[in-house]
């Protein structure tokens, strides 16, 4: 039993970190600097995506660019008024 070899590939946590570091970066660009966190966020989501975190990982870089879309909209709507 000791020798049995497991056919699945060990799945990458660097992938799971970055693509959850992309979610985190999403929620500050929302709620401080869009532009810095925002990108910072997108692209830890395109790295946690090719590690091969695929779903959440793209799930996360279309979080960051909503993220700075509705924070840029918010801060047009402040500064206008």
């Amino acid at each position: 039993m000791a020798n049995m070899h497991s056919t699945a590939r060990p799945r990458s946590n660097a992938a799971r970190i970055c693509t959850i570091l992309g979610f985190v970066f999403a929620v500050l660009a929302l709620l401080l600097n869009p532009i810095i966190f925002g990108v910072i966020g997108v692209v830890l989501g395109i790295v946690g995506a090719v590690l091969g975190d695929k779903p959440l990982g793209w799930y996360a870089a279309a979080a960051n660019v909503a993220a700075i879309i509705i924070s840029l909209l918010i801060i047009n709507a402040i500064v206008n008024n």
